[in-house]
C-alpha cells in the first residue's frame, strides 16, 4: 500500500516530519524523501533529512539511510545509517558522541556504543581517545531486579603517553533488599595511581574527597524503633601530594544498633557501636622537580617505598544509654536529660605504644552526661509598611554538665572536633566521633525571632544569637594524638565563647540575603564571616554573590578569605548567559572561572562554555572548552556541561533552590553520630 505526499505524527513520542510518499506493509513502512524532528512542524529548528527512513513500528525503530541532520536549513552532519527510536523501547547502537578541550587531556573524544542486553540488565561500551594521552577503553554494565539494583563503572588507558604507565579504575554501587527491614547496600571505588582522579576528574562517579575514595559495603536494617548496621570500608589516596597518613582509617569491620522509645513521660535510648580499625602504613614522599621546570605533562613527585610510619590497628566498643524526659505546652519546653557513656578499646602493641598513648592495649573511659534543655515561644501580631505579620520571640537555653576524664591514653581513629556553628550551642559534645568525649560545665543562651508573613505563611526575617558560658576550663583536646590527621583544636577556657549570629532577609520573593557572624570576645576579632544573596530573574534566571571569611583559631591567621560571583543571565527567551567568578582574596587569583552561552527551544539546546580552574592543591590551573547540543526527544552530543553549570550555579535548575539535600533530612547509615543523641 502506497501513500503519498504525508505528514505524520508519531503517538508514542514527539517526533513528527513528511514524506514525499510511504510503502506500507504491515507493521513496517519506507517513507522516501523524508524528514523526521521533534520540533513544531510549522517552524523545525533541526530535522534529519534522508532518501530513505524505514519504519518498523513492531521492533519500535527507524533508519536512515544517507541521512543529513540540518540546523535550520544549514546541514551539520552526515549520516550514512542512522537509526533512532520511535517508541520509549531500548535499541542497540551508537549514542551521540562527547567531545570537548582542555590543556590536560588535548582533544578529547567519547563514542559511546550502547547494547540493549536484555529488559533488565543493559551495557555501554565507552572507547575514548585524548590527544595528549591515547586511546581508553570503557565500559559500564546495569542490571535491575524486583529486589535491587546496581552500575558498573571500569576504565583502562595502556600506556599514557603522558605518565608512560598504564592507568585505569572501577567504580561500582548497587543495592539489594533483603526484605522489609534489611537492606545491603556497596560502593567500591578503585583508581590505578594518585593522579588519576585529577587527570580524569570528568568521569569520575565514585565517592570520597578529593584527596581519597572510599569503598563501602554493608548490610543496614531499620524498624519502628530500632536502626542497626553491619560494615565494612577501605579508603584510597587520590592526591599525589600527600602520603597515607592523610587517610581516615579502614574500619574493617563496623557494627551498630541505635534504640529509641517513648516510656509514659519518659524516653529511653540506646546507641552502641564496635569498630576494628586498621591504617595502611605511610610511605615517605619525595618531591623531586623535572629538570625542565616549565614541563608540566611528566610526574613531579616520585613516590619512594620508604616506610615512613605503622600505624597498628585496633578495636573500639562504644555503649551510651541515655533516658530523658520531654516536657512541653503551647508556649514551652524542658527537656532533661541522663545519659552514660561507655568506651573501651582493644590495641595492638604497635599503636599502644605510639607517642603519646602510654602502652596500655585495654584503656577504657565512663563517664555520665546530664543535659536541661529549655525554651520559651511568644508570638504578636504586627504590621510593617502595611503587611500583616505574626512575629514571634524564641529564647532557649541549654545546660550541659559532663565530669573530666583523662583520656591522652586513648587513640584517636575517626574523631575530629565539630566546625563552630550555631547548631554547635546545643550539642553534648565538641566531637564527631566517639574517641574523644570533653568535659563540660557550660550554659548556652541563645534567642530567635521571625517575622512570619500571615497570608502565605513564608518567613520574612529571621534573627538568631547565642553564645556558650564556660563556668571552668574545658580540659580534653584532641591535641598530642597519634593521628596526626586529627589535626588540632583551640583549649577551652572559663569564660565565653564566640558570639554566632545568623540572619535571613527576604526583601521580596525574588531577592533574599543571608549572613552568618562569629565574634570572639577573647581576641576581639571575627572567627566566621558569611554573606550571602541571590535575586531570581525572570525566564529562570539567578544571580548569586557570596563572600567567606574563617580565621585560624590556633596562629589567629587568616584561614579562608573567598568572594563567589555566578549567574544565569536571560538575554531573551531563547538566549541566556552563564558565568562564575570564584576569587581567592588570601591567594589573589582565581580559583574558578566560567564563561558561556546557551540557546534554547522547545526542541534544541546548544551550549558552550569555556572554563579555567584549580586542577590539584599545589594550585595548577587548567582550561577546557565544552560544547554540547541536545536534540530534545532524539539525544545529545558534545561534553555533558548540565554536570558543571549545576555545581557552579546555585540555582541553575530552580528546583535546587527548594531541595533539601538528603544528608540533612535522613541518616546515613555508615556515618552515624552517637553525639546526635539528644
Amino acid at each position: 500500500h502506497k501513500v503519498t505526499n504525508i505528514q505524520y505524527q508519531l503517538v508514542e513520542r514527539r517526533g513528527n516530519g513528511d514524506a514525499e510518499s510511504v510503502d506500507l506493509q504491515g507493521q513496517v513502512g519506507q517513507m522516501h524523501r523524508s524528514t523526521y524532528t521533534t520540533c513544531d512542524p510549522s517552524q523545525p529548528i533541526w530535522r534529519v533529512r534522508a532518501p530513505e527512513i524505514d519504519v518498523d513500528n513492531e521492533e519500535g525503530f527507524g533508519t536512515a539511510r544517507n541521512a543529513v541532520l540540518q540546523i535550520g536549513k544549514v546541514p551539520v552532519l552526515y549520516f550514512p545509517w542512522f537509526k533512532f527510536p520511535i517508541d520509549d523501547r531500548r535499541q542497540t547502537g551508537l549514542l551521540f558522541p562527547q567531545f570537548g578541550l582542555s590543556g590536560r587531556n588535548g582533544f578529547d573524544y567519547l563514542q559511546p556504543i550502547y547494547l540493549n542486553l536484555a529488559p533488565n540488565y543493559d551495557a555501554t561500551l565507552l572507547p575514548r581517545y585524548m590527544s595528549k594521552r591515547g586511546f581508553m577503553f570503557g565500559t559500564e554494565f546495569r542490571y535491575l531486579y524486583d529486589g535491587g539494583r546496581g552500575e558498573i563503572t571500569g576504565n583502562y588507558l595502556p600506556n599514557d603517553k603522558l605518565r608512560d604507565k598504564d592507568r585505569g579504575s572501577v567504580f561500582y554501587s548497587g543495592y539489594h533488599n533483603v526484605n522489609t527491614y534489611w537492606q545491603a547496600r556497596s560502593s567500591i571505588s578503585w583508581v590505578s595511581d594518585t593522579r588519576y582522579v585529577e587527570d580524569f576528574t570528568s568521569r569520575i562517579n565514585g565517592m570520597g574527597s578529593a584527596s581519597s575514595l572510599q569503598s563501602t559495603v554493608g548490610i543496614y536494617g531499620t524498624g519502628e524503633t530500632w536502626t542497626a548496621g553491619l560494615m565494612a570500608d577501605r579508603w584510597q589516596l587520590t592526591d599525589y601530594t600527600l602520603d597515607e597518613q592523610a587517610l581516615p582509617y579502614n574500619r574493617q569491620p563496623r557494627a551498630y544498633f541505635t534504640w529509641e522509645k517513648p516510656l509514659g513521660i519518659f524516653e529511653a535510648g540506646l546507641y552502641a557501636e564496635a569498630v576494628h580499625f586498621t591504617h595502611d602504613d605511610s610511605y615517605q614522599v619525595n618531591f623531586i622537580q623535572n629538570a625542565d621546570n616549565n614541563n608540566r605533562n611528566g610526574d613531579e613527585y616520585v613516590r619512594t617505598n620508604i616506610r615512613n610510619k605503622q600505624y597498628g590497628s585496633g578495636s573500639r566498643l562504644d555503649v551510651k544509654p541515655y533516658i530523658s524526659m520531654p516536657l512541653s505546652g503551647a508556649a514551652w519546653f524542658v527537656t532533661p536529660t541522663v545519659a552514660w557513656r561507655y568506651t573501651a578499646y582493644q590495641l595492638d602493641s604497635t599503636l599502644a605504644n605510639t607517642a603519646p598513648l602510654t602502652g596500655d592495649r585495654s584503656p577504657t573511659r565512663s563517664l555520665p552526661i546530664a543535659s536541661l534543655d529549655a525554651g520559651l515561644y511568644f508570638d504578636r501580631e504586627t504590621s510593617l509598611f502595611g503587611t500583616n505579620y505574626l512575629n514571634t520571640l524564641e529564647p532557649r537555653m541549654y545546660y550541659l554538665y559532663v565530669p573530666y576524664r583523662d583520656q591522652d591514653d586513648l587513640p584517636v581513629f575517626d574523631t575530629r572536633p565539630f566546625t563552630f556553628s550555631y547548631g554547635q550551642l546545643f550539642r553534648d559534645t565538641r566531637y564527631t566521633g566517639a574517641d574523644r568525649q570533653n568535659d563540660a560545665n557550660q550554659l548556652t543562651l541563645a534567642v530567635t525571632s521571625r517575622w512570619l508573613r500571615q497570608d502565605d505563611g513564608r518567613e520574612k526575617l529571621s534573627l538568631s544569637a547565642g553564645q556558650i558560658l564556660y563556668f571552668s576550663d574545658s580540659l580534653v583536646t584532641i591535641n598530642n594524638s597519634n593521628n596526626s590527621a586529627a589535626g588540632s583544636e583551640q583549649t577551652v577556657d572559663q569564660g565565653k565563647s564566640a558570639w554566632v549570629a545568623d540572619a535571613n532577609y527576604m526583601v521580596n520573593d525574588r531577592w533574599s540575603m543571608g549572613a552568618t557572624y562569629q565574634w570572639n570576645p577573647n581576641s576581639r576579632k571575627e572567627d566566621l564571616a558569611s554573606l550571602r544573596t541571590r535575586y531570581l530573574l525572570n525566564n529562570d534566571g539567578i544571580i548569586n554573590l557570596a563572600y567567606r571569611y574563617r580565621r585560624n583559631l590556633i596562629d589567629n591567621s587568616d584561614q579562608l578569605k573567598q568572594a563567589d560571583f555566578s549567574f544565569l543571565y536571560p538575554i531573551s527567551p531563547s538566549w541566556s548567559a552563564v558565568g562564575r567568578y570564584y576569587y581567592s582574596l588570601l591567594d589573589r587569583k582565581p580559583l574558578e572561572i566560567i564563561g558561556g552561552v546557551q540557546w534554547d527551544s522547545c526542541c534544541l539546546a546548544v551550549r558552550g562554555l569555556v572554563r579555567r580552574f584549580v586542577r590539584n592543591r599545589d594550585g595548577e590551573m587548567d582550561n577546557s572548552i565544552q560544547l554540547e547540543f541536545v536534540l530534545k526527544g532524539l539525544s545529545s552530543f558534545g561534553q555533558n556541561t548540565d554536570r558543571t553549570l549545576r555545581r557552579a550555579i546555585l540555582g541553575y535548575y530552580r528546583d535546587d533552590l527548594y531541595l533539601v539535600p538528603p544528608s540533612n533530612t535522613t541518616t546515613n547509615p555508615d556515618d552515624y553520630d552517637p553525639n546526635l543523641i539528644p
